[in-house]
C-alpha cells in the first residue's frame, strides 16, 4: 500500500506524541504531559500486582506526576510502533514498552515489558491520546542490591517531593501476583 504524504506525516506526529509521553514520564514534565491527552482520556494499565484505571486528562496527569516522583528512578522506551489510521482524525497504535523502575522508598528494582494499545484523535490540528492501555508481558522485581549506587537521579530534583504528592490510591487496585 502506498501512503500519502499526509498519512506519513500523521504517522510521524503520532510517533512523536508517544515519544513525548515516555519522556514526560521520565522527566516529570507535567506541563508537557498535560498537552498529550484528550480531556476525556481513558486509561487501563494491567500489571503484575496492580490495575490502574483513570478517566480524564486531569486525573491522568495527576496519576503520572504522583507515580513518577522524587522517590522514583526509571526509564521507559517505546519500540516497534504499529500504527493504523482509522479515519481522517483518528488512529490506533500498538507499542512495545521496555522499562526499568526503581522505587527508592520501597527499595524495589523492576524490569519489565508491556504491550500498549492506544487510540488517538486529532484535535485542533494536534494528535492526542484518547485511550491508552497495556498488559504486562514480563515484570521482574527484586530488592535494590546494597552494592548498587545511583549516581544520577533526575527526578530527585524535578519530581514531586513527598510533601507535594497527592493520594492516588483510588486509581490503583492492588492484587496478588499470579
Amino acid at each position: 500500500m502506498a501512503y500519502t504524504l499526509q498519512q506519513l506525516s500523521d504517522f510521524e506526529d503520532i510517533r512523536t506524541l508517544k515519544h513525548r509521553y515516555y519522556r514526560g514520564i521520565d522527566t516529570a514534565d507535567v506541563a508537557l504531559l498535560d498537552t498529550l491527552f484528550t480531556d476525556d482520556v481513558t486509561v487501563d494499565y494491567r500489571g503484575g500486582d496492580y490495575r490502574v484505571t483513570v478517566s480524564g486528562r486531569a486525573d491522568m496527569v495527576e496519576f503520572l506526576a504522583n507515580s513518577f516522583h522524587s522517590g522514583f528512578v526509571g526509564m521507559h522506551h517505546g519500540h516497534m510502533p504499529d500504527l493504523t489510521l482509522t479515519g481522517d482524525d483518528t488512529a490506533e497504535g500498538i507499542w512495545y514498552l521496555e522499562d526499568i523502575a526503581i522505587r527508592l522508598e520501597q527499595n524495589i528494582f523492576t524490569i519489565g515489558s508491556a504491550i500498549y494499545r492506544d487510540r488517538y484523535v486529532r484535535q485542533d490540528g494536534r494528535w492526542k491520546i484518547a485511550h491508552t492501555e497495556y498488559d504486562r508481558v514480563m515484570e521482574v522485581e527484586r530488592p535494590v542490591r546494597e552494592d548498587e549506587r545511583i549516581v544520577v537521579h533526575y527526578l530527585a530534583d524535578k519530581g514531586r517531593k513527598p510533601h507535594e504528592r497527592a493520594d492516588i490510591s483510588h486509581l490503583i487496585r492492588w492484587t496478588e501476583p499470579a
